[in-house]
């Protein structure tokens, strides 16, 4: 998506109707309209970056079942920076992807399963690392585990066959379960390439009396458990032009082109599959640039920046990526 005639568009919109406005309201009129497009215009927006024709309809409870209770996603929100001050330098995308189960034939040929529908961002040359987390039940009695990642293919018999790709010795304490990861870089990148290979991988976490202690699906006491990848993806960096402007308040009588403060809520919006930021300061531009009534340059951003976002998409996979143009940083006439 062209994000620049995108906004060039909306801007047309948001401007036409600002100046009809302006025609016939106060300056505070003028700004309280102002603000109200540009908030129209974040929600087209998003909706338009993230390729959605509308929001995914995800509640707070579904997210208390989807959102995985495992460090990857933790460390996000403990130390998530709502934005991104230096858009030059390359950028890295986290993707995390739960385990889905396969439909029913499938599941009768390859057993016990777990398959990733993986987010088309992910191509073989872009990962930066790829890891799968299994959470394992607390065990019994203090014992080894051996942790066993084998990949699923089907056999010419109708049967599954299993290629063994990793396999972990693990010391496990009793009372408390643990998540452990598993590096598949190589797994996904042969996915990516062979995608018709792609059936899935098979889990097993037996202790020294046999029972299989890793959690393979969301059953019940055990939602936010099952198997997901986190994977890391290289961002082409991006470039901005760096111009100056007014900034003003809410209560500032000026009546040029200046940045105002404004804060998007989107709990607000009722956008519960935006996990964070719940709010973020967006800005927006309001003011004169000629005479009222007279045709001009009109008050728009000059300088924009993204902001860094943790959402679940369409297919229920969360993402946690850059989200440009979402800060109005400087205003100007143009």
């Amino acid at each position: 998506i062209n994000t620049l005639s995108f906004l060039t568009e909306v801007s047309l919109i948001i401007f036409h109707q600002m100046g009809q406005c302006a025609l016939q309201c106060s300056p505070c009129d003028f700004r309280e309209h102002s603000k109200l497009m540009r908030l129209q215009s974040i929600k087209s927006q998003i909706l338009s970056i993230l390729r959605l024709e509308r929001a995914p309809n995800i509640s707070r409870d579904m997210i208390r079942t989807l959102l995985p209770k495992a460090p990857p996603l933790t460390q996000l929100l403990d130390q998530y920076d709502p934005r991104v001050e230096e858009e030059e330098r390359a950028s890295t995308e986290t993707i995390i992807t739960m385990a889905t189960k396969p439909d029913q034939l499938i599941q009768e040929q390859l057993s016990t399963c777990c398959l990733f529908s993986l987010s088309p961002k992910i191509q073989p040359k872009n990962i930066l690392s790829a890891q799968l987390w299994v959470h394992l039940r607390p065990a019994h009695v203090v014992s080894s585990v051996f942790l066993q990642i084998s990949r699923l293919k089907p056999s010419r018999a109708g049967n599954s066959t299993r290629v063994r790709v990793r396999s972990l010795r693990l010391d496990i304490d009793t009372g408390a379960g643990s998540w452990q990861s598993v590096d598949i870089k190589s797994l996904l990148q042969t996915w990516l390439r062979q995608p018709e290979n792609n059936y899935g991988i098979e889990i097993n976490a037996f202790d020294s009396q046999g029972e299989d202690l890793a959690v393979k699906s969301a059953e019940p006491g055990e939602e936010g458990l099952q198997p997901f990848i986190e994977v890391k993806i290289l961002d082409n960096p991006r470039r901005s032009r760096r111009d100056g402007g007014l900034n003003c308040d809410e209560k500032s009588s000026e009546t040029r082109c200046c940045r105002y403060p404004l804060t998007v809520d989107f709990e607000e919006f009722g956008w519960d599959w935006i996990i964070a930021p719940k709010r973020y300061r967006a800005n927006y531009c309001s003011g004169e640039c000629q005479p009222p009534g007279t045709a001009g340059p009109c008050c728009t951003p000059t300088k924009m920046s993204p902001i860094n976002m943790l959402y679940f998409n369409r297919k229920e996979q969360i993402i946690y990526g850059k989200i440009p143009s979402m800060v109005v940083d400087h205003c100007g006439c143009s």
